[in-house]
């Protein structure tokens, strides 16, 4: 039950990201080239959503659904491993014309050729499971 519950939250956040055109080539293009505020809006109102609830999460003590406490760590404060990794998920969003949400949402609208993209970021996932010991953190 539980499964089914996350497959529906799921497929009306991937028609809310494509009805807002979230997914689209064209709006990512747009946001790079500075040319629309439309991604900006949409990425600003989840950041600003996301920190609301994580300080009400970590404010009221709330548990998760099977009733632990939710325990959310402090990050290390790094500013080469943040901005690196940005860089390099940045380049790869402006590459493939998606980042990791969208790119499901253009497999399910059909748009088939993004399968290589998926492909792609699986397998860059697994090279950096391979190194992640060999890398600096």
């Amino acid at each position: 039950m539980k499964n089914i519950f996350y497959i529906l939250i799921g497929t009306f956040f991937g028609i809310v990201l494509f009805k807002s055109e979230a997914a689209s080539w064209f709006r990512i293009y747009e946001m790079f080239n500075f040319d629309s505020f439309h991604m900006y809006g949409i990425i600003g109102s989840a950041v600003f959503l996301g920190l609301i609830g994580t300080q009400v999460i970590k404010r009221k003590k709330i548990k998760s659904i099977q009733g632990q406490p939710i325990h959310i760590p402090d990050k290390n404060k790094s500013f080469y491993r943040y901005a690196i990794g940005g860089i390099i998920f940045g380049l790869g969003w402006a590459l493939a014309g998606a980042c990791p949400g969208p790119m499901y949402v253009l497999a399910g609208a059909g748009f088939f050729p993004i399968f290589i993209v998926i492909a792609g970021a699986l397998a860059g996932t697994w090279i950096y499971g391979l190194l992640k010991d060999k890398l600096p953190h």
